[in-house]
């Protein structure tokens, strides 16, 4: 069976994020993202910075993203699954936080049930090509596939923040 493209670069990316974080190279990246991203200027359409309160320093934290659409929604989704640092922060913010890409965005983030994330989920791959080695699922793969890692990889529905939210930095 020939060896995919692909393979080599996979390898690289499951290396850079091994033990579910981001090592040395990959948070460099992420830093390099970031900037870009929030530039909003010659990036991925779907691209974008997360900013959500770090739950114990309280400090800003940025992460690079992509923002997937479905059903006429907009959705943030774990690749490196339930340990992610963002998903955590997320959680104890209670879902506020901020989106970038050009301007601000405060918006509200409600976590979805496990049962309705799979075609969220093959959206996501379709959209996210960096993703792609952290999800065990081929993105053509039937939706069953989806079904059965999803319970692994947290989606969150992005809403508007309430305008009346104190807890939203504008």
């Amino acid at each position: 069976m020939p060896i995919h493209v692909s393979a080599p670069l996979y390898a690289l990316k499951r290396w850079m994020y091994r033990h579910g974080r981001p090592g040395r190279l990959a948070r460099a990246l992420i830093r390099l993202d970031v900037l870009q991203f929030a530039w909003g200027r010659l990036v991925p359409r779907r691209a974008a910075v997360l900013e959500v309160p770090g739950r114990t320093s309280g400090r800003t934290v940025a992460v690079p993203v992509v923002v997937a659409d479905h059903d006429g929604g907009e959705y943030l989704v774990s690749m490196l699954g339930e340990e992610a640092n963002w998903v955590r922060n997320v959680r104890a913010a209670g879902g506020r936080a901020v989106l970038r890409r050009g301007g601000r965005r405060p918006v509200l983030l409600q976590e979805v049930a496990v049962a309705q994330r799979a075609p969220i989920l093959r959206r996501y791959l379709a959209l996210a090509p960096g993703a792609r080695p952290h999800i065990p699922v081929s993105r053509r793969a039937p939706l069953e596939s989806f079904e059965a890692v999803a319970p692994h990889h947290p989606v969150f529905r992005i809403h508007p923040a309430p305008s009346h939210d104190p807890g939203v930095r504008r």
